[in-house]
């Protein structure tokens, strides 16, 4: 499989492509007015405990308050107590915390629509390797490396440099991209991440509430921190200032990289090269084409996202079980596409066409599975339901593609619909009555939008003459051309 990453920077914004076999799978955006928080470490001061919540809301210098919940506060008087073999109760978030007091939290989540960002006291930070958790003990391996004999080589090896290393106690969780590399590489950034960590804390100690005393790399680099492997043929790069920036990131970070990071120099923007531009396009539609004719719509709440699949031109060959079966598969592995490329996370229920065969149904499950092996994001996929849905969770820490690019329409204000021109004459019709009955008026005045005032001279002209009968007075119309067509004024003059 042939896979490169796409670097496009301009003093506005960043954004990356990550392409397999010529296809884009995900994107990632990042403009100067609005960087990302997420890794982020500041030293909060607890503003409001809510008990009823088990939760708190912390000052980080934000313009909302970030989200602290007790499952993710470290207990800060453990290390007071003297250790126990029982496993401790729960404590509950009013013994944990007081308003006003100062704490070191770091950012999980990007704040998303309304809400702030959300916190952790369980701060950790990353290199190449390696991730560092201060006042951690224990040396965890990533769960995407399978072989059992390589993570008993890796733990063995990070525990071996802890001790030599590390004059405090710390955990070390060592990640996907280590597979198969030497101890040296592992050394180099434990002496990295130990040295990091020690700036941090004496940054802390002199920083004030709301100030930052940490910040992960900016997307161009931490892009290729963590998704460079060998599995990255091309790393190509359109701006040759920030070519020199990633050529030097590479050489110290991940010199393996270093041979494949080229400037793209052509007249072409290199998004349009790649087709990235109508892909991004496309992933903002509703509705996704399927090769075969059929079709998977997908519908973004704040709950969750919903995808539904149709077989749509699609008639198939040989028999129904068959087509619905094709449009299945098909449509697995568009979703898993989508929703990288879209990043939507949180719950997501997918209606697949439904499939009578037991059979069918577990091929379709084992299809969206193995396309989801490769998202870099979290994912857990639960059983066809009963009622023929499969329920999954994708982990969300930043804010979907249709989020960072768009916002709620003016008009429908987020509903995606509109009353019908009827309806909104139906509605006027009442109020012309309230005010007719509430003021005595010469006439009365209505403005609306051109469509609505044209069908009360069209369609609903023997209505209104009617109304006019009614009230004993004329009514006049005028068109405002800044209504939309929802929005009237009723005016008695």
């Amino acid at each position: 499989m042939s896979t490169e990453l796409l670097i496009n920077v301009t003093p506005q914004e960043t954004r990356i492509a990550l392409v397999e076999n010529g296809v884009l799978q995900e994107v990632f955006i990042e403009r100067t007015r609005r960087l990302g928080l997420v890794g982020n470490i500041y030293q909060g001061r607890v503003s409001r405990v809510l008990p009823g919540m088990e939760a708190a809301f912390v000052d980080i210098g934000l313009d909302r308050a970030a989200f602290l919940h007790a499952s993710d506060l470290r207990d800060l008087h453990k290390d007071d107590t003297p250790p126990s073999t029982e496993t401790p109760a729960p404590q509950p978030i009013g013994a944990l915390l007081k308003e006003g007091q100062h704490l070191l939290v770091q950012v999980v989540k990007d704040p998303l629509g309304t809400k702030g960002a959300r916190l952790t006291t369980h701060l950790t930070v990353p290199s190449r390797y390696l991730v560092l958790v201060p006042g951690g003990s224990s040396i965890g391996v990533s769960t995407r490396i399978e072989d059992e004999d390589e993570r008993e080589r890796l733990r063995s090896m990070v525990e071996e440099l802890v001790a030599s290393i590390c004059d405090e106690q710390h955990g070390f969780i060592v990640r996907t991209v280590a597979e198969g590399v030497q101890p040296e590489a592992l050394r180099r950034d434990m002496y990295y991440l130990r040295t990091l960590w020690q700036t941090v804390r004496e940054r802390a100690g002199s920083a004030v509430h709301g100030e930052r005393v940490y910040s992960d790399l900016p997307l161009m680099l931490r892009v290729l921190r963590d998704l460079a492997s060998h599995e990255v043929d091309k790393i190509r790069v359109d701006s040759r200032e920030n070519l020199a920036i990633v050529n030097d990131f590479a050489a110290r970070y991940v010199p393996d990289m270093a041979s494949r990071i080229e400037h793209y120099a052509g007249e072409r923007p290199i998004f349009d090269l790649y087709g990235v531009e109508d892909e991004i396009q496309k992933a903002l539609e509703r509705k996704v084409q399927l090769k075969s004719g059929g079709h998977v719509v997908f519908d973004q709440t704040e709950a969750m996202t919903t995808v539904d699949v149709n077989t749509g031109a699609f008639v198939g060959h040989r028999n129904l079980e068959e087509t619905i079966l094709k449009t299945n598969l098909e449509a697995a592995q568009a979703v898993a596409r989508q929703l990288r490329l879209r990043n939507l996370g949180g719950i997501i229920i997918i209606d697949f066409i439904d499939m009578r065969d037991d059979e069918h149904k577990h091929q379709v499950m084992r299809a969206l599975e193995k396309a989801l092996e490769r998202d870099h994001a979290r994912t857990q996929v639960l059983e066809v339901s009963s009622l023929g849905l499969v329920e999954m969770t994708r982990k969300r820490t930043r804010e979907s593609l249709e989020h960072v690019l768009c916002e709620p329409c003016p008009t429908c204000t987020g509903r995606g619909s509109l009353k019908t021109s009827e309806t909104v004459c139906y509605e006027l019709f009442r109020e012309i009555l309230r005010e007719a009955r509430q003021f005595e008026a010469r006439e009365v005045l209505v403005l609306a939008s051109q469509s609505v005032v044209d069908r009360l001279l069209d369609e609903e002209s023997a209505s209104l003459a009617e109304l006019q009968e009614f009230i004993n007075r004329p009514v006049r119309l005028q068109v405002e051309g800044l209504y939309t067509q929802e929005q009237f004024d009723v005016v008695p003059l």
